[in-house]
């Protein structure tokens, strides 16, 4: 049996079978409820709380961006209670070591006075990590985990430990403050599926904030997910169709933020560099799990504009001259988005 899904209306029909319908019925419940327990402790963003779980349902990691107070952690927090997984948190300074993120070996000895080094893992060993602050640390530390976020194990003493399914890391960064930082380089940006800016909350959404969370008590988060009903509905986003005109969309947009490569000059010459193809695929993922968030069993081209400056704006630099004239990220992926039509 097959069942007819159409993206929009202008896209031709998308054929699914029995079984994708199916397990999508079972995962937008489990879905629903995840979002309706995380809205219960993060008010005020549920853009911020709809980007965080598309990129976990996409299989990614996130990168965190806003100033102190805006719920970063809290958030992190509510996702790890409400979709079972283990959480840890680490506080990113200059003088972490790689050692006190992935764990290290020490000496032991046996009663028979034989010695053998034992290894104790470090935090990264969650299925969900914060990477608070990530730009402090230094660049070895962050190197350090931004190979195991994409390699998903470490490696101690030549042995290599695999890291707990699923595990993803959102990290976090203050972008203002920038005094004994170390900005992340371009190829470690390119590891986070989706940057997610942090903006402040609304005065109604502030307002609730004041009246829940100074009293005698707060609520806490109940469980809706299992991770391995997290797992089920990761590979279920992989499953899903994408229809020819999104994937030309996706396509378009990202080749065309590169430098010679795009139509339009005027936008081209004021990229110093633009996105690879890791781009396109994490905006395919981002596009599917968006659709599923939303009740929906295909993308569409409307995914492919909404989805288009967290995908991107960490994986396009604008050239000196482009930044004097004032001239920002997101304004030229808004640009690009225009022409898609």
């Amino acid at each position: 049996m097959v069942a007819q899904v159409r993206a929009v209306d202008t896209n031709p029909p998308v054929s699914l079978d029995t079984g994708i319908v199916e397990a999508a019925e079972a995962a937008l419940g489990a879905i629903g409820a995840a979002r309706a327990e995380i809205g219960r402790v993060i008010f005020g963003q549920q853009k911020v709380v709809d980007l965080s779980l598309i990129t976990l349902l996409a299989g990614g990691h996130g990168l965190l961006v806003g100033v102190p107070g805006l719920a970063k952690t809290k958030l992190v927090e509510a996702m790890g209670t409400v979709l079972g997984m283990s959480a840890r948190r680490v506080q990113f300074t200059p003088d972490l070591m790689p050692s006190d993120i992935l764990g290290s070996e020490v000496l032991d000895e046996s009663a028979d006075g034989k010695r053998h080094f034992r290894f104790i893992k470090g935090p990264v060993f969650a299925q969900l990590l914060m990477a608070d602050e990530i730009n402090r640390a230094s660049p070895r530390t962050q190197s350090a985990l931004l190979q195991a976020m994409q390699e998903h194990h470490v490696t101690v003493g030549g042995e290599r430990y695999d890291l707990p399914a699923p595990f993803h890391v959102l990290a976090t960064q203050n972008p203002i403050e920038q005094e004994g930082t170390y900005p992340l380089p371009e190829a470690q940006l390119d590891r986070f599926l989706l940057e997610i800016d942090v903006a402040y909350p609304d005065r109604e959404a502030e307002r609730r904030i004041l009246m829940e969370t100074t009293g005698a008590s707060e609520h806490k988060p109940a469980q809706a997910m299992t991770a391995e009903t997290l797992m089920s509905t990761q590979r279920l986003v992989r499953r899903l169709p994408v229809g020819e005109a999104v994937v030309d969309a996706i396509l378009d947009l990202v080749r065309s933020a590169r430098p010679g490569e795009g139509s339009d000059a005027t936008i081209t010459d004021k990229l110093a560099w633009g996105p690879g193809p890791r781009a396109s695929q994490s905006l395919t993922l981002a596009c599917r799990a968006r659709a599923l968030v939303e009740g929906r069993l295909a993308p569409s081209v409307d995914d492919v504009v909404a989805l288009a400056v967290p995908v991107l704006k960490h994986r396009v630099a604008l050239t000196f001259a482009a930044r004097a004239d004032g001239e920002t990220v997101e304004g030229i992926i808004g640009k690009l988005v225009e022409r898609l039509g």
